[in-house]
């Protein structure tokens, strides 16, 4: 699970992640209980997994789920989090999954990684996720990156004032973010793995300028952190920004999420 990214890459931003990053939809969670015939029985791994939200979604599903991520503030809120809903059959682990595979036992029936591929070496990942895999049993890959979609009149502007605020370049912790350019699907076909592709139905997420900025806060590129003793300024600034665009405050976006699976036959 290395990157060519900094090891701060989202410092700071878990506890704005663990409340303002949307929830992915019931939709999603059901086509691959479906798809891989979930009964409640063997094992999940959620790589990348943030404070854990997703994992968490399938806590029923499965007698134990693991999460993985390289980011020791995301484990500290999935633990948190677990905590609070008294779950008892997730553990995390901070580190690589090179790290993990060592000490890991038996096979997974469905790995998800969501909205963090992007992050990793693929290649090097779907080879080592292959012998972790039980037979039927496969790698769900989730991301609603469109980067041909076009923008709202309230996406706009936030991409204005964010660019005002924190630079032309998008930042990806202590470096800067360039988006891979060999798609997933080609990464899956080159791969050990058979190839599958699903689209979620499109779905309505409403924002406020809270949660905006909340969500804004929760990645790589708009972490608090950059701000300084501009937070403040900023936050006025983004707020005024908005309402200008809508005044009563709600801001709708329509949500395109693919699921790329790579199938271990």
């Amino acid at each position: 699970m290395k990157t060519k990214y900094s090891d701060e890459l989202f410092k700071g931003t878990a506890w704005y992640y663990a409340r303002y990053r949307p929830i992915y939809p019931a939709t999603l969670v059901r086509y691959l209980i479906d798809k891989f015939n979930l009964d409640g029985k063997g094992q999940m791994l959620d790589l990348g997994c943030g404070t854990g939200q997703l994992a968490l979604r399938f806590a029923d599903w499965f007698e134990s789920i693991v999460g993985i991520d390289t980011e020791p503030e995301m484990i500290q809120e999935a633990k948190r989090l677990v905590k609070e809903l008294r779950t008892d059959n997730l553990e995390w682990f901070n580190g690589e999954l090179n790290s993990y595979r060592k000490i890991f036992e038996g096979s997974f029936r469905l790995v998800t990684i969501a909205k963090a591929f992007h992050w990793m070496d693929r290649e090097e990942v779907l080879e080592t996720l292959y012998e972790m895999i039980s037979n039927g049993g496969g790698v769900a890959i989730i991301d609603n990156y469109s980067p041909n979609k076009e923008l709202l009149p309230w996406q706009k502007k936030l991409n204005e004032v964010v660019k005002q605020w924190y630079g032309k370049e998008r930042r990806a912790g202590n470096t800067t973010y360039s988006h891979p350019k060999v798609s997933y699907q080609e990464i899956i076909s080159n791969s050990k793995f058979d190839l599958d592709m699903h689209e979620i139905p499109t779905y309505e997420q409403n924002w406020t300028v809270e949660s905006i900025i909340g969500n804004l806060y929760s990645t790589s590129y708009g972490s608090k952190r950059f701000l300084g003793d501009s937070v403040r300024m900023f936050e006025q600034h983004l707020k005024e920004e908005l309402l200008n665009v809508n005044g009563d405050g709600v801001f709708k976006e329509q949500i395109n999420i693919s699921i790329k699976l790579a199938i271990k036959k």
